[in-house]
């Protein structure tokens, strides 16, 4: 069992950065694939970037670029850092872990989840 816990969402201008934070509870972190997801209003969630037991990234083609997903292991935290903000990056951003070696750009691969941390974006 994972628990997942964002933060580090906020309002910021278009072109600016964020970084957010997604803390896991338990021993096995470092056993999990680890993705951020995000939800605008009204529409489906979708995936954003993940990242492997072993580093191996997968991202979004709308990010690519602009969002980097890292692992500390060690403090048992993803993060995406998000720069070049634009707002239709605007939505509320979810962390999730998964068990799987692959299909972790789906949301069907992810058994837990967090809340989620609100973004918005500003023109």
């Amino acid at each position: 069992q994972v628990q997942l816990v964002e933060s580090g969402g906020g309002l910021v201008q278009a072109g600016g950065s964020l970084r957010l934070s997604c803390a896991a509870s338990g021993r096995t972190f470092s056993t999990y694939a680890m993705g951020w997801f995000r939800q605008a209003p009204g529409k489906e969630r979708e995936f954003v970037q993940a990242i492997t037991r072993n580093g191996e990234i997968y991202y979004a083609d709308s990010v690519k670029g602009r969002f980097t997903i890292s692992r500390d292991n060690a403090k048992n935290t993803v993060y995406l850092q998000m720069n070049s903000l634009k707002p239709e990056d605007t939505a509320v951003y979810y962390c999730a872990a998964s068990t799987k070696l692959y299909g972790i750009a789906n949301r069907s691969g992810y058994a837990y989840w967090g809340q989620g941390t609100q973004v918005t974006v500003s023109s």
